[in-house]
């Protein structure tokens, strides 16, 4: 699957798309084929304040549980309440389905992240 352009992405494999004065967090497609099928997804605590690298969320699968991290520092506004009841959504279309919202303390901040070519060539 090519790797989207429109967003930024972290070494720990989460992608970063802007979305008005917030950022749409979800896991790259390469994540969701390496933990299988999701079975769970959730932990979000909306409301919370985190620094970057810190657990926003926690997805499971079949084979193995693993923590989302927030990508930039700043406060989880929402949780993808479609996930709850359909984690499977995320390994059907990884770059289709956001997990969690988060408005950065400083937007400018996911400009240190990587760009589609750079995640490519870590992953």
């Amino acid at each position: 699957m090519s790797i989207p352009s429109d967003r930024k992405y972290t070494a720990s494999h989460e992608w970063v798309k802007a979305d008005g004065d917030v950022f749409l967090v979800g896991i790259t497609d390469d994540a969701q084929d390496q933990l299988g099928d999701l079975v769970y997804v959730g932990d979000v605590n909306v409301g919370a304040k985190l620094a970057v690298g810190e657990t926003a969320a926690v997805v499971e699968s079949v084979k193995a549980a693993s923590d989302i991290y927030a990508p930039v520092a700043g406060e989880i506004v929402a949780f993808n309440e479609s996930l709850g009841d359909a984690p499977a959504l995320i390994n059907e279309a990884a770059y289709e389905h956001w997990i969690f919202k988060i408005r950065p303390d400083r937007a400018a901040d996911v400009d240190g992240l990587l760009d589609a070519s750079a995640y490519e060539a870590q992953a």
